[in-house]
């Protein structure tokens, strides 16, 4: 096999393969990735067993052939060639030349006929997205990803038909939970209730990154495919049930606070400052149009800060997690988020006024 490349055209599928191949690992093939030069085409696919990416790209073809190469090792070479420069790639003898201008490296290379085939099986279920709302639906979610592997259910995104038939993506690690819906895509009627992993969730935010376009999705009960541009994503699925959502979204919070979205979690920021613990805990104090933010430590360090808010009911003070705030106020879209209480006990649901189609619960926490 032999062919040339130039160095940006390389960079982006190496970047995106490299991700997903571990670098440590007990079998010595799932470091490597596969080179197949076909039809003047460059095609690269790595997996972790759990992952598969292929992309293509077109290149010079001088010798047609296929070969699989350490990922990492290769994208560092490559990413520290000269920009503009132009890759020449050449394999024999169980080793693959990595040249340009007057660098040479030599890599060795494992066979091809080891690599693992990633069976995706039949996908009945097919459909279309574009860019910008499977997007928004990991932005939404993915931070309310739960990462405890014991509740393994929950280390993902759960997409799925609602009771109002639109789809919905719902993630949550018990403490909080983020939620977004959409109108049901055309051909998605049938789609199964999955729960996507984590890392594919990230895997598929890299691929889109800020582009527009559409993304073909393709589902069965085990396996989704997603694929844009010259990108083919496979992921198996999380085999468990998530849990019934609906049951921690509260349902008669009737203390509404307007905060000007960008205030409050600025001084949300400062206030937590204070705090030495991991839970960075801030108390919110209400009384009529007013919200004070305070925190304080063991050392008897403190800080406070007061904002002007819409707010009309009783006074209360409930205690949160300043760094769940922060995450969900990155998600209002909106310049004012609407903040529903009941108790200082009880779960927060907050939101953008008027919206309803994206939404947050957060746990309140003692401080």
């Amino acid at each position: 096999m032999k062919f040339a490349i130039d160095r940006t055209s390389l960079m982006r599928p190496l970047n995106q393969l490299s991700s997903v191949v571990e670098r440590r690992t007990t079998i010595p093939i799932l470091s490597n990735i596969v080179l197949s030069a076909q039809a003047g085409q460059l095609s690269l696919t790595a997996t972790d067993m759990e992952i598969d990416i292929v992309t293509t790209l077109n290149c010079a073809i001088a010798t047609e052939g296929s070969c699989t190469c350490p990922a990492h090792l290769l994208n560092d070479i490559v990413r520290k060639m000269p920009e503009g420069a132009e890759i020449n790639i050449e394999v024999a003898a169980s080793q693959a030349q990595i040249s340009a201008g007057r660098s040479n490296f030599k890599l060795p290379t494992l066979p091809v006929e080891d690599f693992p085939t990633f069976n995706a099986g039949e996908m009945p279920v097919q459909f279309t997205l574009t860019a910008a709302d499977l997007r928004h639906q990991i932005d939404t979610t993915q931070f309310a990803i739960s990462t405890e592997e014991t509740r393994y259910y929950l280390n993902g995104i759960y997409f799925h038909k609602n009771d109002n038939g639109a789809l919905a993506a719902v993630a949550t690690d018990g403490h909080r939970l983020a939620m977004t819906i959409m109108d049901m895509p055309s051909g998605a009627d049938q789609i199964p209730n999955i729960i996507l992993p984590r890392k594919a969730v990230a895997e598929i935010r890299k691929m889109i990154g800020e582009d527009e376009g559409e993304v073909v999705v393709s589902l069965s009960e085990t396996r989704a495919a997603f694929s844009f541009g010259d990108v083919k994503l496979t992921s198996k699925l999380i085999d468990g049930s998530f849990p019934d959502y609906t049951r921690v979204i509260p349902k008669g919070n009737d203390k509404m606070v307007t905060v000007d979205t960008a205030l409050f979690a600025a001084a949300v920021d400062r206030v937590s400052t204070i705090s030495a613990d991991k839970s960075k805990a801030v108390k919110v104090s209400l009384s009529q149009n007013l919200l004070t933010l305070s925190a304080s430590t063991a050392e008897a360090s403190s800080a406070t800060e007061e904002l002007e808010v819409d707010y009309s009911s009783d006074e209360m003070e409930i205690g949160f997690n300043a760094r769940y705030l922060l995450d969900i106020a990155k998600q209002v879209e909106s310049e004012t988020m609407q903040i529903a209480l009941s108790d200082p006990s009880s779960p927060s649901l907050i939101s953008t006024p008027g919206d309803e189609a994206n939404m947050f619960v957060l746990m309140p926490m003692r401080v």
